[in-house]
């Protein structure tokens, strides 16, 4: 009995040895920069080969394979937890996971420790009076924006013509400043809206880069004010910025100077209510008078979104929450809720382009 499992044993052995071996390898990479680099490099390029390879598909060709992963792995658990299948099926699902890690790594894991943007910003400290200002100047750019969009019939923001937008997201990575990024601009369009949408909203998920396939997918059921900057930051991700903060300050860079108006509104509705998180603990009176201080028409786009996220509010956001934090800080990022380093990304960034 013990001679027939013999070789069991070594193969479990062997595939969970490949794998301890590749988390101290990839974590020497990710502390080494010649390494972290040469993966920036390769991103591009596999990058690019992927979004030609995918774009043209209609659907989402990475929730596909997230669903049969899914599926496969669920049922790789099943069998292993019945005494007959468990041994062949423990050497498939270390093998399994072993591709699927190597394979993220490679094209995604290690671009979290890309050289963070803000050592290219000024180092001087940011005051509260310097954010209060800037809080009311867009306060006041996204009043002028939103009366130049359309409307719903209940008076809510509704985008006209997504594709537009899409195409305009594309136009602008390629006015991003050199010092701020060197990374090389795409002509092709990848954006999918997520099949997972229905679960996307009860989590709280506005889109996700897929890796494996170099899509942006989004949920098409958001708010209208929501999906022209959720497009702009998943952008960022594919261009390679995968801290999410620093796709965020990206997709501001792709929508504040926008002649769409449908994304410039979005990218200044986003900015604006980051700037009111970051102080709603710092100074709540100064907040609840800007609250007040918002147009009838952009009241009506945040009645919208409340009621939106209301609707879809429960276990799930909760478990995701926790979940997206957890990994968001398994990758050096702050949590899931901290908007602290996109703001200080943008305004030292709005420092440094006083007109």
């Amino acid at each position: 009995m013990h001679t027939n499992l013999q070789p069991y044993y070594q193969r479990k052995r062997f595939w969970a040895g490949i794998l301890l071996a590749q988390f101290l390898l990839f974590y020497f990479f990710s502390k080494t920069p010649f390494f972290v680099d040469k993966f920036s490099t390769f991103f591009e390029w596999q990058n690019g080969f992927h979004q030609k390879l995918f774009s043209s598909i209609p659907f989402s060709v990475g929730d596909v394979f997230y669903t049969i992963l899914g599926i496969v792995l669920l049922l790789f658990l099943i069998k292993i937890l019945k005494k007959k299948t468990r041994n062949g099926y423990v050497i498939k699902f270390l093998v399994v996971l072993n591709l699927v890690y190597f394979t993220y790594q490679i094209f995604w894991g290690l671009l979290y420790f890309q050289k963070p943007i803000i050592e290219q910003l000024p180092p001087e400290e940011i005051s509260l009076e310097e954010t209060k200002s800037l809080t009311l100047k867009y306060l006041n750019l996204c009043k002028q924006t939103r009366e130049l969009v359309k409307e719903d019939e209940n008076g809510v923001f509704k985008i006209q013509n997504l594709s537009t937008i899409e195409s305009e997201i594309l136009s602008q990575q390629k006015q991003l400043s050199e010092f701020l990024s060197v990374k090389k601009s795409t002509e092709t369009n990848n954006f999918k809206p997520s099949l997972f949408r229905v679960i996307m909203s009860y989590t709280g998920i506005l889109g996700y880069y897929n890796p494996f396939t170099a899509e942006a997918q989004y949920n098409a059921e958001l708010p209208s004010s929501q999906i022209p900057f959720t497009l702009a930051h998943e952008s960022a991700h594919q261009l390679g910025f995968a801290r999410e903060q620093e796709a965020n300050f990206i997709g501001y860079l792709l929508g504040k100077n926008s002649e769409n108006v449908e994304l410039k509104y979005s990218v200044e509705y986003f900015v604006l209510r980051s700037l009111l998180n970051s102080l709603v603990e710092k100074n709540p009176q100064f907040v609840k008078q800007v609250l007040e201080n918002y147009s009838p028409a952009m009241k009506r786009d945040r009645n919208y979104e409340k009621t939106f996220a209301k609707k879809h509010d429960g276990i799930l956001t909760i478990f995701f929450d926790f979940t997206n934090d957890l990994f968001l800080k398994t990758n050096q990022q702050q949590g899931s809720i901290t908007y602290s380093y996109f703001v200080d990304l943008m305004v030292r960034y709005e420092r440094l382009n006083k007109s």
